[in-house]
């Protein structure tokens, strides 16, 4: 197939797009998105490049990234970004920027990955850019809404004594990439699993908001691993976040893939990262308000994995326990 041109693939883009939403005054098709706001606004930007966070066929053998993929955890790696605050999404803007080469259906079926998961979570696609680059990459600015000042939940708002916990369960993208990486061999139900975690995050938004609502005090969304998010919160708050290894909820596809892969399950969870589960700090008292939100908002469980606890001389962040002991973990981190 011939490869795109840049105004024939905006148009096809623009074209491509659902009906934005009640607040999009003025959407694609003007030099800026025209929005009607709420009083409080929350942004944030995210990409996603080949060869770092994907990997398209032949390169990455049967197990690779459709182009509707890429959109899709496009969009969600974002969107998570807002759970972790406790806000409803509102408008997304893509950036795609296209290796020679890229065909118009390609570049299409990205953005109709984009869409399918905005419509999923009533997000509207409000404009965007192309760009000719060396490396195929897309790159998200999502904007939540808030109608008060207090409802963002920060990393920053832990408090000694306060119960940490996790939505869901981990580890089931971080076997996926396993398993896209050739170091795991699965089949099956249990493997489709992981690699649909891997390959199409699903951003906690509905949960993000009802931890919010019930008394969260501090959350992150679990990007690079609870090995490294969980410090986050320890730093930002001041605090030690204690988590016991031996009481994390670890799905079965990590379980069956650690075995593969020779180590321990726990690890593969606490460091793998990619799950875009919500770490959260709640007051004790709130632990029943909080267990009630999330059944009536209908998504995930929460585990409770440990404590916030007062740094005092030593350094704020993190510490893995199992059996009583000190773990050494490391989650994932650009390095360059």
């Amino acid at each position: 197939m011939p490869a795109a041109h840049e105004l024939s693939l905006i148009e096809a883009l623009a074209a491509r797009l659902p009906a934005a939403g009640p607040q999009v005054i003025a959407g694609p098709g003007d030099d800026a998105a025209v929005i009607s706001g709420r009083p409080v606004c929350v942004t944030s930007v995210d990409g996603i490049v080949e060869g770092v966070h994907f990997e398209l066929a032949p390169a990455a053998g049967p197990h690779a990234y459709t182009h509707a993929d890429v959109g899709f955890k496009a969009l969600g790696s974002a969107l998570s970004d807002l759970a972790a605050m406790g806000v409803a999404a509102g408008e997304a803007y893509l950036t795609l920027c296209a290796p020679g080469g890229l065909t118009e259906a390609d570049a299409l079926a990205i953005v109709d990955g984009a869409c399918e998961l905005a419509a999923q979570t009533g997000t509207s696609i409000a404009g965007g850019d192309v760009v000719r680059g060396h490396t195929l990459g897309v790159f998200v600015t999502v904007v939540g809404w808030a109608d008060s000042r207090s409802v963002p939940v920060y990393r920053s708002g832990a408090a000694p004594g306060d119960l940490v916990g996790v939505t869901g369960a981990l580890g089931a993208a971080g076997a996926g990439l396993a398993l896209m990486q050739g170091r795991a061999a699965l089949g099956g139900e249990v493997a489709a699993r992981a690699l649909t975690r891997a390959r199409r995050p699903r951003p906690r938004l509905a949960e993000g908001a009802a931890l919010g609502a019930a008394g969260a005090r501090a959350m992150i969304d679990i990007s690079d691993g609870l090995a490294t998010d969980a410090a986050h919160i320890g730093r930002a708050s001041e605090l030690t976040l204690e988590i016991d290894l031996s009481l994390l909820p670890i799905d079965r596809e990590t379980v069956a893939v650690a075995r593969e892969l020779e180590i321990e399950p726990w690890r593969l969870a606490a460091t793998a990262g990619e799950d875009y589960e919500l770490c959260v700090c709640v007051a004790p008292a709130q632990r029943p308000a909080v267990e009630r939100a999330l059944a009536e908002a209908g998504g995930a469980s929460i585990t409770w994995v440990g404590e916030a606890l007062d740094s005092g001389a030593d350094a704020a962040g993190a510490r893995f326990t199992l059996d009583g002991s000190t773990v050494p973990l490391e989650g994932f981190e650009h390095r360059w």
